[in-house]
C-alpha cells in the first residue's frame, strides 16, 4: 500500500512537471484571472461581469445566503460530491468516503464562491490572459455544467458567499479536483502541467506574486 501511494505521488510529480502550452505568455492588456489554492484544492476566479461573459446569468449571487454584497469575482472549482457536501473541514472526511473514491470514484459537483475584490497573495495568484484565451477559459469552465433548468439544485456552501451545483463527470484518483483545474487551464491555452492531480501540481506553474503586488481585498 505504501509503495502504491508513493508511486502515485511520484507519477503526479512527473506528470505535473511536463509543460502544456509551453509558449504561453501573459497579456498585459488582457483579462486578469486568479488561480487560488487552500493547499489541498484549487479554483479559478474570473471577473463576475465583463464584455465576454456575465457570470451572474449562470451562477447568480442570489443563490448565496448573502446576495447583497458587492461581489466582483466568481471562483469556480469542481470536486467529489460527498467530500464537498459532508466535509466542511478535513477532520470530517470519512475513511469510507476516501476508500470509495479510490475504488470506484464519485459523482461531481461545482463549488462556486462569490468574492469581493480578492487581493493577490501567495495563495491567490493573478494571471493576465488574452481575450481569446479568456473566451476559451469560459467554455472550459462550463464544460461540466448540466443543461440549465428552472429546477436545477443549489446546495448550501460553507459560508454565506458560496454554493454547490450539480456537475457532470466522475471524480477519480486520476481525474481529481486539481486535475480538473489543470485541464481547464490547458483547454484555455494557459501553461500548466500535463497532469495535475494535486494543488501543488497546479500552483507550481502560476508565478508567485511579488511583495509589492499584495493588496487588500475581501472574499
Amino acid at each position: 500500500m505504501a509503495l502504491a501511494v508513493g508511486l502515485y505521488f511520484f507519477a503526479g510529480w512527473v506528470g505535473s512537471s511536463i509543460p502544456s502550452n509551453r509558449n504561453f505568455v501573459e497579456d498585459p492588456n488582457g483579462v486578469e484571472i486568479i488561480v487560488a489554492t487552500n493547499g489541498i484544492h484549487t479554483s479559478i476566479a474570473v471577473p463576475l461581469t465583463s464584455p465576454d461573459m456575465d457570470w451572474t446569468r449562470v451562477f447568480p449571487p442570489s443563490d448565496t445566503a448573502d446576495p447583497s454584497r458587492p461581489y466582483t469575482h466568481v471562483a469556480i472549482s469542481w470536486g467529489e460530491r460527498a467530500v464537498f457536501l459532508e466535509t466542511e473541514t478535513w477532520a470530517d472526511l470519512s475513511p469510507m468516503t476516501v476508500m470509495r473514491v479510490i475504488g470506484v470514484g464519485g459523482d461531481a459537483l461545482y463549488h462556486v464562491e462569490q468574492w469581493v475584490r480578492p487581493a493577490p497573495s501567495p495563495d491567490f495568484r493573478p494571471l493576465r490572459i488574452s481575450r481569446a484565451q479568456y473566451r476559451r477559459l469560459i467554455r472550459a469552465l462550463l464544460r461540466d455544467l448540466p443543461e440549465r433548468t428552472a429546477a436545477r439544485a443549489v446546495y448550501p456552501g460553507y459560508a454565506t458567499h458560496d454554493v454547490f451545483y450539480d456537475a457532470r463527470g466522475t471524480y477519480t484518483t486520476y481525474n481529481t479536483c486539481n486535475e480538473w483545474t489543470g485541464e481547464t487551464l490547458r483547454l484555455a491555452g494557459i501553461r500548466t502541467g500535463a497532469w495535475t492531480p494535486f494543488a501543488g501540481s497546479v500552483m507550481k506553474w502560476v508565478p508567485p506574486i511579488e511583495p509589492a503586488e499584495r493588496g487588500v481585498g475581501t472574499r
